[in-house]
C-alpha cells in the first residue's frame, strides 16, 4: 500500500514538472519571437560621417545614391543631394562680454594715473628731482601690462557682438539618419510647375522663389508629395545647420570673414538689393548652393528663444508648439552677421516677404547599410 501511494505521488510530481516545463518553453518561445519582431522593426543604424570622407564614398557605404533628381513634369527637374548622418556642435559658444576687458583697462588706467599723481605730489613736497625706484617701475610695468591684456580681451569680445542670445548654449547634436536636401533653394520655375503660380517679386525662372510664407511652403510640399509619391518636407533647424556647416566650425562654411562670405553668398554687401539666380556662388562640401544668403529659408520647427538649453541630443524637432516659425541662412538684404551658420531668425508662418524662400528635404525609405 505504501509503495502504491509513493508511486502515484511520484507520477503526479513528474506530470506537474512536465506541464511546467512545457509552459516555460512556450513562454520563452513567445518572448523570443516578440523580441525578434521588435528587432526587425527597428530602423537600421547608419554610420556617422567623420567630416573627411567623400560623400560619394559615404553614399556607397550606406547603399544610397549620392544624388536624386525629381521629375516635376514639363522638363522641370528638382535636384537633391545626400546629407550624411553625423554629429556636430550646434549654435555658438558663449564668449566673454566686452565689459570684462573694459573694467581691466579702466582699473589699469586709474592705477597708473593715481601712481603718477602721487609721485608728482611727493616730489613737489620734498622739492627733489623725479626719481623712480626699481620696485616702482616693476609695479607700473605690471599695471600697464594688465591694461594691455584688458585691451586685447576687449577687442576680441567686440568681434562677437553680432551674436545673439538665442544661439546659446552651443550643444552637441547627432542626426542618426541620412537625408536628401535640395541642391538649390526652390526656384520660381519649380514652384510654378507644381503650384501653377509665381508670387515672386524678383522674377526669373532660375531665381529662388520668394514672397512665400511658411504656410505657402507647406502647400507646395503637400502637392509635391502627392505628385511624386514620396514624402517631402522642410528641413528641421538641426538638419539645416548641419547641412550648412558641412563639417566646418567657422562663422560661414567658407571661413570667418566678410570676404569669405562674399564667395559663397548674395548678401547686403554684394547683392545690389536684388535676389540672384541660384547656383552662381561656391557650393559647400555637401554640394549645396546659396545656403548662406540670397533668400531666407523656412525650417520645419517652431521657434523657441531658449530651446537650445533643453534641446534633445538626437534628431531634435524643436518645441512642441509656438507662435513663430524658424528662418535660416540670411538673404540678399541681410548684413553678414545675419548670414552665419548659427544665426536664428523667425517670423509668423503666414507672413510673406521678398526675402523669404525655402528648400526641400526628403527622408529616404529605410535600407540596411
Amino acid at each position: 500500500m505504501l509503495k502504491q501511494t509513493f508511486y502515484i505521488w511520484r507520477c503526479g510530481w513528474n506530470s506537474a514538472f512536465i506541464i511546467l516545463l512545457v509552459i516555460t518553453l512556450t513562454k520563452t518561445g513567445s518572448i523570443t519571437s516578440q523580441a525578434q519582431e521588435e528587432l526587425s522593426e527597428k530602423k537600421p543604424i547608419f554610420p556617422l560621417w567623420d567630416g573627411r570622407e567623400l560623400i560619394a564614398s559615404y553614399a556607397q557605404r550606406v547603399n544610397l545614391p549620392a544624388t536624386k533628381t525629381l521629375d516635376l513634369g514639363g522638363g522641370v527637374k528638382l535636384e537633391l543631394v545626400l546629407i550624411p548622418a553625423g554629429k556636430f556642435i550646434m549654435g555658438t559658444p558663449e564668449h566673454e562680454k566686452p565689459l570684462v576687458g573694459q573694467i581691466m583697462v579702466g582699473i589699469s588706467g586709474g592705477i597708473l594715473v593715481l601712481a603718477v599723481l602721487l609721485l608728482l605730489v611727493h616730489t613737489r613736497r620734498k622739492r627733489t628731482r623725479l626719481q623712480f625706484s626699481m620696485a616702482f617701475m616693476l609695479l607700473l610695468t605690471f599695471v600697464a601690462s594688465l591694461g594691455v591684456w584688458g585691451g586685447v580681451r576687449w577687442h576680441e569680445a567686440l568681434k562677437h557682438l553680432g551674436e545673439f542670445e538665442n544661439e546659446h548654449p552651443a550643444h552637441q547634436v547627432t542626426l542618426t539618419q541620412p537625408f536628401y536636401m535640395g541642391k538649390y533653394e526652390v526656384t520660381q520655375n519649380e514652384y510654378q510647375q507644381v503650384m501653377g503660380t509665381n508670387p515672386s517679386h524678383f522674377k526669373g525662372k532660375d531665381n529662388p522663389v520668394e514672397t512665400v510664407s511658411w504656410d505657402d511652403a507647406q502647400d507646395f510640399l503637400k502637392k509635391l508629395t502627392e505628385q511624386i509619391k514620396q514624402s517631402m518636407r522642410l528641413p528641421t533647424e538641426a538638419e539645416w545647420e548641419f547641412a550648412c556647416r558641412a563639417g566646418t566650425k567657422t562663422a560661414y562654411y567658407s571661413g570667418d570673414t566678410d570676404q569669405d562670405l562674399d564667395r559663397v553668398a548674395w548678401n547686403y554687401a554684394n547683392s545690389k538689393n536684388i535676389a540672384h539666380p541660384v547656383g552662381q556662388k561656391e557650393a559647400n562640401t555637401f554640394g549645396l548652393y546659396d545656403i548662406h544668403g540670397n533668400v531666407w529659408q523656412w525650417c520645419l520647427d517652431w521657434y523657441g528663444e531658449d530651446y537650445y538649453g533643453k534641446s534633445e541630443a538626437e534628431n531634435p524637432q524643436g518645441p512642441e508648439q509656438g507662435a513663430l516659425r524658424l528662418l535660416r541662412g540670411g538673404s540678399w538684404v541681410t548684413l553678414p552677421m545675419g548670414c552665419h551658420s548659427a544665426h536664428r531668425s523667425r517670423d509668423d508662418p503666414v507672413n510673406r516677404d521678398d526675402s523669404f524662400g525655402f528648400r526641400v528635404t526628403l527622408v529616404p525609405a529605410f535600407r540596411t547599410p
